[in-house]
């Protein structure tokens, strides 16, 4: 995305701003005062899915939301560092390079994974993670090989993006698209979704990221996570179906699923005030089980 064109309507642009810290060149936005907690959007997203969250998370946190490499105005520099563990690990380089430790860490959908992963390699372990949607479900059978093979071999033809962007990015393809995940966005955020689905490098960006996924680079290590973690999921996501959130919730420790059945893939886009409650409640709730533990 070119900053110079949509950077006057992009949310928040005014808490913008760029950071070179190797391999990429990265977009994020920086509001409020208070303990860090980082947002993660998840595959095809950008810091606009937190447009509604940020000002109300900004009332007592530092919020810092991320473009992910080679979306929205973050450039992917190199390729091959799209995939789960990479990202993680070029995030945490970032972070360390504008001496940020995040105590609270939000991940939408794929940005979920990547938020696990984080809280697991910090140096400094954060007091919570909130999983929005969280793709964190290996494909069923054959579709465990074939759908990652598929996304390999659309990411590595160069034409790919750019016949998508082109065919995609209609405004009511663009619906569509978004109503397919069992949610229907204001008119703000179709506008946004057009603009990002029809720019050929974020289309890349999302591609090359589907084609490196691996969520064995942070499923079998969930057992050894360090701080409590809140599932939040939506029962008519058509995306990541929420006994995903169900099912990781009952087989970890120190978590707490809560469920909207009525609602779909970007609940939190549709209900900011909501979603922003439902981690205030949460992250109380925590720090009152923690003194309860030193007290006793």
């Amino acid at each position: 995305m070119d900053w110079s064109k949509h950077g006057a309507n992009w949310p928040h642009g005014q808490h913008s701003r760029f950071v070179n810290s190797r391999p990429h060149r990265w977009h994020l936005q920086d509001m409020g005062t208070g303990p860090v907690m980082l947002l993660l959007h998840g595959a095809g997203g950008a810091t606009h899915s937190f447009r509604g969250m940020m000002p109300l998370l900004a009332q007592t946190h530092r919020v810092i939301a991320v473009d992910l490499p080679g979306h929205g105005f973050t450039d992917m520099s190199r390729r091959g560092r799209s995939g789960l563990r990479p990202m993680a690990d070029d995030l945490r380089a970032l972070l360390a390079s504008q001496n940020l430790s995040p105590q609270v860490l939000v991940g939408h959908s794929a940005g979920a994974a990547i938020a696990l992963r984080l809280a697991l390699d910090l140096p400094t372990p954060p007091r919570a993670v909130v999983s929005i949607n969280g793709a964190l479900r290996r494909f069923p059978g054959v579709a465990s090989w074939l759908f990652p093979l598929m996304a390999k071999m659309l990411a590595l033809n160069p034409l790919t993006a750019f016949a998508f962007s082109r065919t995609a990015s209609s405004r009511q393809s663009v619906r569509n698209l978004l109503e397919g995940t069992g949610s229907r966005v204001d008119d703000e955020g179709l506008d946004l979704y057009t603009s990002l689905i029809g720019d050929r490098a974020h289309v890349d960006g999302a591609l090359s990221m589907m084609a490196q996924w691996e969520l064995e680079e942070v499923l079998p290590d969930l057992d050894k996570l360090p701080c409590p973690v809140l599932f939040l999921a939506g029962g008519k996501d058509r995306a990541v179906p929420a006994e995903t959130s169900a099912a990781l919730s009952r087989r970890l420790r120190n978590t707490t699923l809560v469920r909207w059945d009525a609602e779909g893939h970007l609940m939190h886009e549709e209900h900011p005030k909501r979603t922003v409650d439902a981690i205030t409640a949460f992250l109380g709730q925590s720090d009152e089980m923690r003194q309860e533990a030193r007290s006793s």
